[in-house]
């Protein structure tokens, strides 16, 4: 008779309460919905059989009625193989839980295929600091990301409590997170709101798109400034879909500018002067994991950026007035 498998005292057990809205989901994407993990990690655990149900081990496409409460194990991570490296770090908050770091754009935040080093994380390392690790090895004190090419405020959290509770103030979407993002043409609306399903392109399957079948989506937006031709947003992440913003600026006709992926012809070329994707994570407003006051953190326009503004603003002061 096989022995009945217990996670050894350093596991990590995870309680799971599946919502009823995810009835009929597969199980694997409700977990790292509910969890805050990567889903390809929440995948590798059910594999080992580190998902229950009243004891019972379930399977990454199983099915459920929604109500259950399941059980996740996380083991305790692998000796850290990851080098440390010397890269500069601006930190524009520290406690005893958490960082905020300004990320610069064209720094990759976790290693991945094509990126063993020269990351966010390695930067991390560098720092000599304890780092949070129920994100999995590759991923010590990461919460969320932010693209290779986008900049701005990014958290890391310094232990596991701090990890998890980071990661349930962003599931129940408690951590407000504003961008700012310079846009082709006049954007109509000075607020709005876009909901749109966001998932795989089916045409091209390294890009995301507004499809009917994606997970839903949500960015609001204000019009912080205009010009001639672009228009400067500020933009609330509700949500926090891969490549959201760009995908969601893009399919109401106004692409971010700088972006190579999402805009064409002009878009994507940008203004006079820009040589990267115009779009920064400028302030980030969340609770403390330790005793839940409020941490505001503010991180201006890179230089390259403001000057790209500025030289806009010349433009719209010595060029004819417009109706727009």
């Amino acid at each position: 008779m096989p022995e009945a498998t217990t996670a050894p005292p350093a596991d990590r057990v995870l309680s799971i309460h599946v919502p009823p809205e995810a009835a009929g989901q597969r199980v694997d994407r409700i977990v790292a919905d509910v969890s805050g993990l990567s889903r390809s990690y929440v995948q590798r655990l059910i594999s080992a059989g580190g998902l229950t149900h009243r004891g019972r081990p379930l399977r990454s496409n199983a099915t459920l009625l929604g109500g259950e409460r399941l059980e996740l194990v996380v083991p305790e991570p692998e000796p850290m193989e990851l080098m440390p490296e010397s890269i500069p770090l601006v930190v524009v908050y520290e406690d005893d839980d958490i960082l905020v770091v300004d990320k610069p754009a064209g720094l990759v935040v976790h290693p991945a295929p094509g990126h063993p080093s020269g990351t966010l994380v390695h930067a991390l390392l560098g720092r000599g600091t304890a780092y949070g690790g129920i994100a999995g090895v590759q991923r010590p004190g990461i919460v969320h990301r932010l693209d290779r090419d986008t900049s701005g405020l990014i958290m890391v959290a310094k232990h596991d409590a701090a990890q998890a509770g980071l990661m349930a103030q962003l599931k129940a979407r408690r951590v407000k997170k504003t961008y700012q993002a310079l846009v082709l043409g006049s954007v109509p609306a000075a607020v709005g709101r876009i909901e749109a399903p966001i998932g795989r392109d089916p045409k091209h399957r390294t890009r995301m798109a507004v499809v009917p079948d994606g997970r839903a989506s949500v960015t609001g937006y204000r019009v912080r400034e205009r010009f001639e031709g672009w228009t400067l947003l500020e933009v609330d992440l509700v949500t926090g879909r891969t490549h959201q913003i760009r995908v969601h600026l893009a399919a109401i006709g106004h692409p971010v500018a700088g972006d190579p992926v999402y805009g064409t012809g002009t878009s994507r070329r940008g203004p006079e002067g820009l040589a990267r994707l115009f779009l920064h994570a400028w302030r980030l407003e969340l609770a403390a994991p330790g005793d839940g006051h409020l941490i505001r953190a503010t991180a201006p326009l890179p230089r390259e950026l403001e000057a790209v503004v500025e030289r806009l603003r010349v433009g719209r002061r010595t060029s004819p007035a417009t109706g727009g």
